[in-house]
């Protein structure tokens, strides 16, 4: 039954079916196949999916990601990292991949920071004598950030689904996040350097603390939000509400470039966007039942243990597989289907489960980069204008060292798992 279930749900997806949809005809049509279950439960347990507290921070924070995207919030975060790293040899680089880095912590959305910080940093790096299709690059994989580092929506999701401290798990994407940028900014720095990339600029204190200055409200965002929950003083789907009200207030009478006649349409794309994810949630949460019914989890629990009771064994065996799954699956659908059927597994060979969910979003995050469905791929493509082809094969450099470190955390868990075990959450 669930061979034929994700079967129909592929053959669907490929001849241009959504996603939630083909979803939802596959699980109804596996239930009425091969089970004499009434179809109501499996509505009922659609329901369920929704009725949580913890799933109103998806919506919360995608409204605060939208409200920085259009609240000019980018041309400051821009200027502050080009005064702190903009003197560096391959100094527009580093501002490019520090800017997605500080946008991320506001945002939780990849598309939304190309839309807004990528535009920006493109256009400096080719005026500054950077190739188009390596200043497009950068800006296609420094986007993974946004869905690594808090608030991550993906991460909230993901825990969710997994059933693990939705605090733990966006503070144990800070950690990785940061090795991935730092680690981003060394190649940048080896790359420029060999081929003499960029116009070199002096390091001006006076700027930089004027930067600063106009920067501050935007930079507290993400440390009012980490700070909140580190300390238990509010939960993960409280911080997201404080997020709307801080972004909103920064965007409205701080910065300015935010109007309340925007408002409707801010509020109007955030429903569109909040419809989508959780369509695909409910129809995934039915598509977990089927699953469950027909004992899928324990079957591939059974069948990866058989290969090898080792976790780097394991933890290396997922990793080829959420690469290719990523490429062709949405993030958020690849998470609500996988989650249920692979914890199993995970507490069978005795991986950390809030680990596992960091590292499944950060492997997932690479299918936004890669053909043939990366969203942030088709988005630097449509503002620079290159073709799918000439971008894709430009980012292969940058995939190597992000693959790089990915394995890392694999032979080195600890550099996630113990930063966590600092907090109580």
């Amino acid at each position: 039954m669930s061979i034929f279930l994700l079967v129909l749900f592929f053959i669907l997806m490929f001849i241009g079916i959504p996603i939630a949809t083909s979803l939802g005809i596959s699980v109804v049509a596996s239930v009425i196949i091969f089970t004499d279950v009434p179809i109501s439960i499996v509505i009922q347990s659609m329901y369920s999916s929704m009725n949580s507290f913890i799933m109103v921070a998806v919506p919360l924070f995608i409204l605060a990601g939208i409200i920085m995207d259009e609240g000019g919030v980018a041309e400051k975060i821009f200027d502050f990292a080009k005064s702190l790293v903009g003197w560096m040899t391959g100094g527009l680089g580093h501002v490019n991949v520090l800017a997605s880095l500080i946008f991320a912590g506001m945002a939780g959305s990849s598309v939304a920071d190309i839309a807004s910080t990528g535009r920006i940093t493109i256009n400096a790096m080719t005026k500054n004598k950077y190739p188009l299709e390596y200043a497009a690059a950068l800006t296609l994989i420094t986007s993974m950030l946004a869905t690594i580092v808090p608030p991550s929506i993906l991460m909230v999701v993901a825990a969710s689904t997994a059933g693990v401290s939705i605090g733990a798990a966006l503070v144990g994407g800070l950690v990785p996040g940061l090795i991935i940028a730092l680690i981003f900014m060394g190649y940048n720095h080896y790359y420029s350097k060999k081929h003499n990339f960029g116009v070199h600029q002096k390091f001006e204190w006076k700027v930089l603390g004027r930067e600063f200055i106009r920067a501050f409200p935007a930079l507290l965002a993400p440390v009012i939000l980490l700070a909140g929950i580190l300390s238990g003083i509010f939960t993960p789907t409280e911080a997201a509400a404080i997020a709307v009200l801080y972004t909103l207030f920064v965007a409205l009478f701080v910065y300015k470039g935010l109007s309340f006649k925007k408002l409707p349409n801010i509020f109007f794309r955030t429903a569109n966007l909040t419809g989508t994810i959780l369509f695909i949630a409910v129809t995934a949460k039915a598509a977990s039942w089927v699953f469950e019914y027909d004992g899928l989890p324990t079957k591939v629990a059974t069948f990866i243990s058989g290969i090898s009771d080792n976790k780097i064994v394991i933890m290396l065996l997922l990793f080829v597989f959420l690469i290719i799954v990523g490429m062709f699956m949405d993030a958020t659908a690849a998470i609500f289907i996988l989650v249920p059927i692979l914890m199993p597994t995970i507490h069978s060979v005795g991986i950390d489960p809030v680990f596992f969910v960091i590292y499944l979003v950060v492997l997932l995050s690479v299918g936004l980069v890669t053909p043939p469905i990366g969203v942030c791929l088709y988005a630097t493509s449509n503002i620079t204008g290159m073709k799918i082809e000439t971008l894709s094969k430009a980012t292969l450099p940058w995939l190597v060292v992000t693959f790089a470190a990915l394995l890392l955390f694999i032979f080195v868990p600890q550099l996630i798992t113990v930063p966590i075990s600092w907090f109580d959450l």
